[in-house]
């Protein structure tokens, strides 16, 4: 067993590194420190930009984001893909050009304000080097699928004009084009990168920190205690955990190489197919992207782009979320009863309590943290709270550990907990003091270095996670200064509205459909800037709520990573299943049901997503409509789920299966009387089952 262990988490490394060539550690050797450090040096500089120990002009801030982006991922790059001499020496060339594009920007920040409008040569000559080392450094670390899509809105913005109608625009000089694109916030230094270097970077960070002090074992540990020894427990503590991790990472990709390790042979030691087993954990790390607070960084992106307060996107995107993994949950229950597969034995199952007491504190800047976000406070000052307080707590549980009496230990942590409160007072200034003396206090002794070096490793690991996010963002920016520039979101956004006005699911359908096949093999946070920046506007003309329509295309773009013939997440986990992809995709696929089906719900029924409108709150009034819709929805999920497995307390005959397809359906469907079918098959469905049913199992 050790043996196949050790074989798989190989491949899983060797997967990991073919969708993330980053994904191995910093390379040994003088460069390999070099990198490291200048990896804790990119971190340090966005923890002083969040805590405004440095303040900068927005543009200047941006253009230095990109700069470290460049600076650390061309070497990098070189390094993790094995490059022979001249490549690397070509990567070190693309580095320094990048470092040089944003040395440019902030020296001459004033000049270029100045004369906005009227670039010199010298101006297009950096603005060029800034596009081409984005495209180049994107195309290496993600594959050709994005920089061929930006790459073609780029020629259409510069050779649009000899398109025929309605596509073509009026023509636009080069200048014009490269001073969009490479200057300014509309480009590639535009809202994405913005967020990328606020918000994003601080939450990889604080994600990095957790991980480091143990957060994947404890959520893992407590979901084996909570649902190990039921039916089907090993799925369950797959779903449930990869569902914590989500909160904190919001990676799919990373989701399965971390917490699949363990979740997929357990599920296969315990008598689940091998795709069946992949796709559970496919869907659940998935899910993890539309699980609050984090959502895998877009709900940042989303409330920016906007204008609303990130509650508002954290109160659409909750009960969704909770029906998404739901939905798992009893798909993974069902597949359990139908082959009779039991729970863990209490040997083999942590006690939820005991991980509990041990690791309690690592979930306080967790709760610090939804606790900000839900007050109000900026996701920005959240995040920077948030960090500093883990930091804290890992340095004060090093520190603690030193001390011989327990009283002694727990004024300490009363201390620590009080200097913390002062933030509330002082403001973060206060938090950093108390970060330079628990620092120079873990100096003093051996096991306080031991947890320093953790800490400048966990800088240095999140700034390189944050490196395919951060290029990705500058990126799709130019998709961004070309829509801008020329409008041509309209044109697709007339032919979605004018086929809506005949039918609205048509253009959902459609809308879907583009969301997927723009979605395969592009990162999340991209795939939802291009996908809202086209369809969304065009669901919005349709009279569906802004966020609502938001929400729509952002669920299919995560689902893109579970759809064949891409399916990202399914094949990062097929050597750990030993399954083919492709299997393990149309496993996935019937296990995220809630995640097809929730967002056209919720364009018939707003209120799904706790939002206002709608003919069903106008007609019963809001809250009794939520709990209408979420009822419904958790049928419609009870029944798919019975149809695809074919068991319910025993197995279900071809065409009772049918009948549970068709009442799922015609409750997803919110045309006139088709609830009432709906709901009237159902019936007719439970009283089959009910009056068959054997007792069969447990």
């Amino acid at each position: 067993m050790t043996g196949h262990n050790a074989a798989d988490h190989g491949r899983a490394e060797q997967l990991a590194e073919l969708h993330d060539p980053l994904a191995s550690s910093f390379p040994p050797g003088l460069t390999g420190r070099f990198l490291f450090w200048l990896a804790v040096a990119f971190s340090l500089y966005q923890i002083s930009i969040a805590a405004h120990v440095i303040d900068l002009p927005s543009q200047v801030m941006r253009a230095v984001h990109v700069g470290f982006l460049m600076a650390l991922g061309f070497p990098l790059l070189a390094l993790g893909r094995g490059f022979a001499a001249p490549l690397r020496t070509l990567c070190w060339l693309f580095a320094a050009a990048g470092v040089a594009v944003a040395a440019y920007q902030w020296i001459e920040y004033t000049p270029l304000l100045m004369r906005a409008g009227d670039p010199t040569l010298t101006d297009l000559v950096f603005g060029c080097i800034a596009v081409a080392t984005v495209f180049i450094a994107a195309w290496m670390l993600m594959g050709p699928a994005l920089p061929i899509i930006c790459g073609l809105f780029l020629c259409y913005a510069l050779f649009g004009q000899h398109l025929p109608a309605p596509f073509d625009h009026r023509g636009y000089a080069f200048e014009q084009v490269v001073e969009q694109i490479a200057y300014g916030t509309e480009g590639i230094y535009g809202i994405p990168t913005y967020v990328s270097a606020t918000y994003i970077f601080l939450f990889i960070l604080f994600g990095s920190f957790l991980e480091k002090a143990g957060m994947i074992k404890l959520f893992t540990d407590v979901s084996l205690g909570l649902v190990g020894h039921r039916m089907g427990g090993a799925a369950k503590v797959s779903v449930l955990s990869s569902g914590l991790m989500g909160t904190i990472s919001g990676s799919g990709v990373a989701n399965v190489v971390t917490t699949g390790q363990f979740t997929i042979p357990l599920m296969k030691r315990f008598g689940y197919r091998p795709a069946f087993a992949g796709g559970v954990e496919a869907t659940s790390s998935m899910g993890g992207q539309i699980m609050p607070p984090v959502m895998g960084a877009v709900a940042f992106i989303m409330a920016e782009t906007l204008g609303v307060q990130y509650i508002e996107v954290v109160k659409a995107a909750l009960v969704p979320a909770i029906l998404y993994f739901a939905g798992a949950f009893w798909m993974v229950h069902l597949e359990a009863g139908k082959r009779d597969l039991r729970g863990l034995s209490a040997a083999e199952m942590p006690s939820a309590r005991k991980a509990l007491k041990e690791g309690w504190y690592l979930i306080l800047p967790l709760a610090v943290l939804v606790w900000l976000l839900f007050s109000g406070y900026t996701p920005l000052f959240a995040g920077t709270i948030g960090l500093a307080l883990t930091g804290m707590l890992i340095l004060g549980a090093a520190i603690a550990m030193g001390m011989s009496s327990t009283g002694v230990r727990v004024i300490f942590w009363i201390v620590l907990g009080l200097a913390a409160s002062a933030f509330f007072k002082f403001g973060i200034n206060a938090l950093l003091l108390v970060l330079a003396l628990l620092i120079v206090a873990c100096a003093a002794f051996k096991g306080g270095r031991e947890t320093l070096a953790v800490c400048r490793d966990s800088l240095a690991d999140g700034a390189k996670t944050a490196l395919p996010v951060g290029i990705a963002c500058a990126l799709v920016g130019v998709i961004i200064g070309v829509m801008t520039l020329t409008g041509a979101a309209n044109t697709f956004g007339q032919f979605i509205v004018s086929v809506g006005q005949n039918s609205l699911f048509l253009s959902l359908v459609l809308t879907m459909i583009t969301c997927i096949i723009l979605g395969m093999g592009i990162p999340t946070i991209p795939n939802y800037i291009i996908t809202s920046s086209i369809a969304g506007p065009a669901l919005l003309d349709l009279g569906v709520p802004l966020i609502v329509s938001h929400m729509f295309v952002f669920y299919f773009g995560i689902l893109a990573d579970l759809t064949p013939p891409v399916a990202l997440a399914c094949f990062a986990a097929a050597p750990i299943a030993k399954e083919s992809g492709l299997k393990i995709s149309f496993e996935a696929i019937k296990v995220a049901a809630a995640g097809f089906v929730v967002p056209f719900m919720a364009v018939y029924t707003p209120a799904l997503m706790l939002q206002d409108g709608g003919a069903l709150a106008g007609a019963i009034g809001y809250w009794p409509a939520v709990a209408y819709i979420v009822v419904k929805a958790l049928i419609a999920l009870a029944l798919w789920g019975a149809s695809v497995i074919g068991w319910l307390g025993r197995p279900l005959a071809v065409w009772e299966r049918l009948v549970a397809v068709a009442a799922s359906f015609t409750l997803v469907a919110a045309l006139p009387v088709t609830d009432e079918i709906g709901f009237a098959l159902a019936v007719v469905f439970g009283l089959l089952v009910w009056r068959r049913k054997a007792p069969v199992g447990a």
